[in-house]
């Protein structure tokens, strides 16, 4: 007999069965999942339940990767997809599926229960640039996710050292200082400096 997945949905068993498993204490609800009440609370099944909404090939990313990394206790309302402009991929489209086409390369993305996620670093990095997030809230996700994951602090420095005429990098740049106050905030590029005037 197949072992079912660590996160089941209802390609795995009808919704009615699904339900019933639940009222009987024998699964538990995640996110768009269901999962054995014993099933540890991982990154990798928190990423499992997220990709239940969308294809394989698309990547976890912003606020939903920061739940599956620890940051958020829960699943945005709008999961945040994304994928590679290289990439060919149907449009997906759903009334809490958010999918956007980024540059990103190999290296920004992990695999984590059978799906693709940003990694700890590059979520924190497109979170600090998000302008749609309220600075204290988008603050306190990144703080969260860069305690819990030594050296993505210096992964996300080395970003804005790298980082040339990217969409809201002093925001970014910003945020970051004031998630980090003890540190030194990172360089600014002198494109980015106002010119002084006599």
């Amino acid at each position: 007999m197949a072992r079912l997945p660590p996160v089941l949905g209802t390609d795995d068993l009808p919704l009615a069965e699904l339900c019933a498993a639940r009222i009987d204490g024998e699964l538990f609800m995640i996110d768009e999942g269901w999962a054995p009440v014993d099933e540890p609370d991982l990154p990798s099944v928190r990423a499992a339940a997220a990709a239940l909404r969308v294809p394989r090939r698309l990547i976890i990313e912003r606020l939903s990767a920061a739940w599956v990394h620890g940051a958020l206790d829960v699943p945005p309302r709008i999961a945040q997809f994304c994928v590679p402009l290289h990439e060919r991929v149907a449009v997906v489209t759903g009334p809490r599926t958010s999918v956007r086409e980024v540059v990103i390369d190999q290296v920004d993305v992990v695999e984590l229960g059978g799906a693709r996620c940003t990694t700890p670093s590059r979520t924190a990095f497109d979170l600090l640039r998000d302008t749609t997030l309220d600075d204290s809230f988008a603050e306190l996700v990144v703080a969260r996710l860069l305690d819990a994951h030594a050296g993505s602090g210096d992964a996300v420095r080395e970003r804005f050292a790298a980082a040339h005429r990217l969409p809201h990098l002093a925001l970014a740049r910003a945020r970051f200082a004031r998630t980090h106050p003890r540190e030194t905030a990172p360089p600014t590029p002198a494109s980015d400096q106002p010119s002084l005037t006599r």
